[in-house]
């Protein structure tokens, strides 16, 4: 029995939604879109591109600053952004950002990456949701199919391309993405929307805004999305369908200027359909079943934030989150809990001080399967982090240096430092040009220590069948990368800017399979084991460039384009990993990624947007480079109403992004889809 209860369709969560909808109805009290900025009343195309590079971000220093000044690759994603895409989850909506690879493996699997490294479980980017890591440290990286929230709430979403492990630690190698949602006081009154389609059978949310006196301001919401299965390899019905219903609410208090206070949470639960390839020791060696994996998970949050005098400002939070995962090929419940203390002061004119501690504690527990297994079965482990930074005025408000360092201590490796210097030159408030040198690295996983994988099974001459093993390693040391990179943000002209960004980063203790042998076993029955454990001796280099374009050609028109240049070289140790899987890592990223969004504001309140992406061959799975259309028309007749039509991967009839996941679900193809919906605002 889950925590949540029943692990069938989440009916309870219906009832949810049912209810905040009678709520949001009969209530006396409903705000209108006055009452925040939740309506779309300032369109995207609205704002001038010198409001868009002075757009605040948060990730780059754990402070706010603006966008044209800092020192990093980093590209904002705005709510509006994602409204006029007609994208209805996170996983597509980071295709907008440069340098991020975003392939869908299946229905409801996504393989995505930045600079590199993509496949279904890619581990060296960190994730945060408002805040709070999502990032599984089961194996280092994201489940990408339990990651939403209601998309009319995403503020923005900050995707930081290169190492951000100075200021967020281990797992910060390629990337970080901050997906930031609005405060309750700005979704004031009333939501529901509701929609379907052809891929997207049936989606609905319902979200109320209230306020509990002068200084406290909350929201209650619910989301339901049942999605189609795609089609499989050979053009049939594949058996990859996903449904999840959602719920949560967040409270914010502000009685001044000068203190803050959030408190936020979640539930889910649903499923995924998968078609599972199940290795056997007798032929044909392989079953090939329709199974169901089973979601469910929830998280709480808290967050208290201070301004004092003299620009110091102290932030304290805390979070426990609680995932299950019931899969055919693998079974675990995670608990997660985490404190963390930042605290920022300005030492006389030239130096903004940051600085934090952090603890997380993880427990888990993972079931075997006859394809993963671990021992031991269950384990608690711990992570203490601690880090500073300082932003050394060189000439006022134009030249900046940062150096910063992350001290970590984890129970896998041990004693981690991850430090970051970095150069940001403003010359004029329409060009930034800034540079920076850093080390991060990938801590083991638990994974990485104690997991048994039966990858394969096959027939031998010998006439015993054969079984593929590999083996967790606690030797390992953590995965290390040194990254230099260079980038320029400018505004030449009123209605244009541009962002490029470069880099060369340098890969040490790489993972690796190490032959073992191979013995004869009886157990279950008699067979060959041919055992390879992971190990730790790959390194490489890669390097590329990054570009985003906008240009206002008029007030009603706007336009985004971006390009992606990537160069991955790996090179095992003889006699290590054999080169044909180093040549599979190498091989699994495109070279090259490009793209170009429209948005058009016409007459009678009719917008029409279009996104155009082209993503290069992957040659290591033999997946063909493809070009992706996507349309929407949308009609907003008052500000309450918002009624529109988006078709997407208009193209061609289906195509495949990912072809070679990892354990057992089949990979199957992305189809075309068109979908209508209604959003209400009141």
């Amino acid at each position: 029995m889950s925590l949540f209860g029943s692990r069938r369709r989440p009916a309870r969560l219906g009832s949810v939604v049912a209810v905040l909808a009678l709520v949001v109805w009969v209530s006396p009290a409903r705000a209108g879109p006055a009452g925040g900025d939740d309506a779309p009343g300032v369109a995207l195309t609205d704002l001038s591109l010198e409001q868009l590079m002075s757009v605040e971000v948060t990730t780059v220093s754990r402070k706010e600053e603006a966008l044209l000044g800092a020192s990093s690759a980093v590209y904002v994603i705005t709510g509006e952004d994602i409204r006029r895409s007609g994208l209805t989850s996170i996983p597509e909506a980071l295709r907008m950002a440069p340098g991020v690879d975003v392939a869908r493996v299946n229905g409801s699997t996504w393989a995505i990456s930045v600079r590199g490294f993509n496949e279904q479980f890619a581990t060296k980017l960190l994730v945060l949701i408002d805040g709070r890591t999502v990032y599984t440290s089961l194996f280092s990286g994201v489940f990408w199919d339990v990651q939403d929230v209601l998309l009319e709430d995403v503020d923005r979403i900050e995707v930081i391309r290169g190492p951000g492990a100075a200021l967020w630690g281990a797992n910060a190698v390629n990337g970080v993405i901050n997906i930031i949602t609005k405060d309750a006081a700005r979704t004031q009154g009333a939501l529901v929307t509701a929609g379907g389609g052809t891929e997207e059978r049936g989606f609905g949310a319902v979200r109320y805004g209230g306020a509990l006196g002068a200084h406290t301001h909350y929201r209650l919401w619910a989301k339901y999305f049942d999605r189609a299965a795609q089609g499989d390899l050979g053009g049939l019905a594949a058996h990859d369908g996903w449904d999840v219903g959602r719920g949560g609410f967040r409270i914010d208090w502000e009685p001044s200027e000068r203190q803050s206070a959030t408190f936020q949470g979640a539930i889910y639960q649903g499923g995924q359909d998968q078609t599972t390839r199940k290795p056997i020791l007798e032929p044909p060696f392989a079953l090939v079943e329709e199974t169901r994996t089973h979601l469910a998970g929830g998280h709480l949050l808290g967050r208290w934030h201070r301004h004092f005098a003299n620009e110091s400002e102290l932030t304290v939070q805390l979070y426990y989150d609680r995932t299950e995962r019931d899969a055919p090929d693998a079974r675990d419940k995670m608990d997660v809990a985490d404190l963390d203390v930042q605290h920022r002061v300005a030492l006389g004119r030239a130096h903004d001080v940051v600085w934090g501690l952090g603890y997380r504690l993880t427990h888990d527990r993972l079931l075997p399967t006859f394809f993963v297994s671990a021992d031991p079965g269950e384990r608690t482990y711990s992570l203490v982090t601690g880090f500073v930074q300082d932003e050394i005025t060189l000439l006022p408000e134009r030249l900046r240096l940062t150096l910063g360092t992350k001290l970590e201590r984890n129970d896998f490796t041990g004693f981690e430092v991850q430090p970051s210097v970095r150069l940001s030159w403003t010359p004029s408030a329409r060009h930034a040009l800034w540079a920076s040198v850093s080390r991060a690295v990938r801590t083991p996983s638990r994974a990485d220590d104690d997991v048994r994988i039966n990858s394969a099974t096959f027939p031998t001459e010998t006439g015993l069948p054969a079984e593929l093993v590999f083996l967790g390693n606690r030797g390992l040391t953590s995965e290390k990368v040194v990254a230099y990179e260079l980038g320029y943000r400018t505004q030449p002209w009123t209605r244009v800017s541009l962002d490029v960004a470069t880099f060369y980063n340098e890969y040490s203790d790489l993972r690796s399979a190490e032959p073992v042998g191979q013995e004869v076993v009886t157990d279950p029955v008699p067979h060959l084991e041919i055992v390879n454990r992971l190990g730790d001796r790959g390194h490489g280099h890669s390097y590329g460039a990054e570009a985003a374009l906008a240009w206002s050609p008029r007030p009603w028109w706007r336009l985004a384009a971006t390009g992606t240049f990537l160069e991955l070289e790996l090179h095992p140790d003889p006699g290590i990993t054999p080169p044909d899987e180093s040549k599979a890592t190498e091989g699994g990223s495109p070279k090259y990624q490009a793209s170009v969004r429209s948005y058009l504001n016409l007459p009678r309140d009719f917008e029409l947007d279009a996104s155009l992406y082209y993503v290069d061959a992957l040659p290591a799975e033999d997946t063909p480079s493809y070009v992706r259309l996507d349309l929407r028309l949308g009609w907003r007749p008052t500000e309450t109403l918002e009624i529109s039509v988006a078709g997407q991967n208009l193209l061609e009839d289906d195509h495949i992004e990912f072809a070679l996941p990892q354990g057992t679900s089949a990979a199957t193809q992305v189809e075309r889809g068109v979908y209508g919906k209604l959003t209400l605002r009141f």
